[in-house]
């Protein structure tokens, strides 16, 4: 399905992209499954097998989709080296590292929230962070 190009919807995403910065952070790393794949590489390079096994509740279709879309935005080096078997690391890009403080501090805006949404974890980031649940 070709996605029409002119149309006021995507007028419309545009101009909210080029007028809202955070609109467009957004788009980068929005999703179930960005952020947590992004906090898992701000740790260092890690392989396919690493994240799958680190993020258990993602499908395979799922991962390599938003593998490649931070790729595509720049946030992320997919590395592949000419041995066999394939020897596949995933590291951020400098661009992709630039957002550690903002995931941090959307996390610290989730937790203190957390009295308005019971679905959100006890846990304070940081402690999080400490026992190795996020990296």
């Amino acid at each position: 399905m070709k996605i029409k190009e002119n149309s006021t919807i995507q007028a419309n995403k545009q101009v909210a992209l080029n007028e809202c910065p955070v609109t467009y952070v957004m788009e980068k790393i929005g999703g179930y499954w960005k952020p947590i794949i992004l906090f898992h590489l701000l740790s260092g390079s890690k392989r396919y097998s690493e994240l799958k096994k680190a993020i258990p509740a993602i499908t395979e279709k799922m991962l390599i989709q938003h593998l490649k879309q931070l790729e595509a935005d720049g946030l992320l080096i997919r590395e592949a080296k000419p041995v066999v078997p394939p020897y596949v690391t995933y590291t951020l890009t400098s661009a992709g590292s630039g957002l550690k403080d903002v995931m941090y501090a959307m996390a610290d805006w989730a937790f203190k929230q957390k009295d308005r949404d019971s679905s959100v974890s006890d846990k304070d980031p940081q402690v999080l962070l400490d026992q190795g649940a996020i990296a």
